[in-house]
């Protein structure tokens, strides 16, 4: 695993290129107004102090694992929440790139598949004009996140529990549009392309989706280099940590890699 990800790595910094190499108006401006600026960006304060708090506690969750892990989750039946915010949340830095995202593409049905302990689905939440969807396979890890949901007040979030491959088709037959994705569960090929072939019958071409540990394991840069050349993807960007499809027809099938 690790010489996997010393491997990619360096692939990725080989390969990536700046904002001078960009020269399509779309991605350049994607670059400047999302990218740049979510670098630049603190995180939100109350939800930092709240991953604050979770990184210093030591309660034991037992945990129903029905995916993969991630890139810095240890795995394991049982885990305290303190390795689980360390290894498996989404850093502030991804989440304000999310949030920056959203903003973008004025999203206001979203969908996150992989709700962990909640704070992600926070940041996604915080433009309270959108819808969150996200979908949690583990009892022990929604429990914590709906306690997060509801010290927030968020009334903009919706859990939907159970394993994913059967809470995933039910709820997108009663939705007609998403406008935002973020794919952050299963960590492995067969469910991550299974997920995404459902994900398209509601997508549009002014939809983004994200996949999250694009890069993680040969599994998930299999599935990644599959997806971004997919007939239904017009245009993408490598962040290393995650990738971003993009369906609009009029981007010609873009390719970038670019550093987060």
């Amino acid at each position: 695993m690790k010489t996997h990800l010393l491997k990619s790595y360096l692939s990725h910094w080989l390969n990536k290129v700046d904002e001078h190499s960009i020269h399509s108006p779309f991605f350049y401006d994607f670059y400047v107004n999302v990218i740049r600026k979510s670098r630049e960006a603190s995180g939100i304060k109350e939800i930092e102090q709240i991953r604050t708090a979770l990184l210093e506690n030591d309660t034991i969750l037992d945990l129903q694992d029905l995916g993969a892990g991630s890139a810095n989750g240890s795995g394991g039946s049982q885990r305290t929440l303190a390795d689980i915010t360390k290894g498996s949340a989404s850093s502030a830095r991804l989440s304000s790139l999310y949030t920056h995202i959203i903003d973008y593409c004025a999203a206001k049905y979203i969908v996150e598949l992989g709700t962990s302990i909640g704070l992600n689905a926070l940041y996604l939440a915080s433009k309270k004009d959108g819808q969150v969807f996200t979908f949690e396979g583990s009892k022990a890890l929604t429990n914590v996140a709906l306690t997060h949901f509801e010290y927030f007040e968020s009334k903009n979030i919706h859990l939907i529990e159970g394993n994913i491959d059967k809470t995933l088709p039910e709820f997108l037959q009663k939705t007609e549009k998403l406008n935002f994705v973020l794919m952050d569960a299963n960590h492995r090929y067969e469910p991550t392309m299974r997920y995404f072939e459902l994900l398209t019958r509601r997508l549009n071409e002014k939809s983004i989706v994200v996949v999250d540990d694009i890069h993680w394991s040969t599994d998930m840069e299999r599935a990644w280099n599959e997806l971004y050349r997919h007939k239904l993807v017009y245009g993408s960007i490598d962040l290393y940590r995650c990738g971003v499809l993009l369906f609009d027809p009029a981007l010609n099938r873009q390719h970038f890699i670019l550093s987060l």
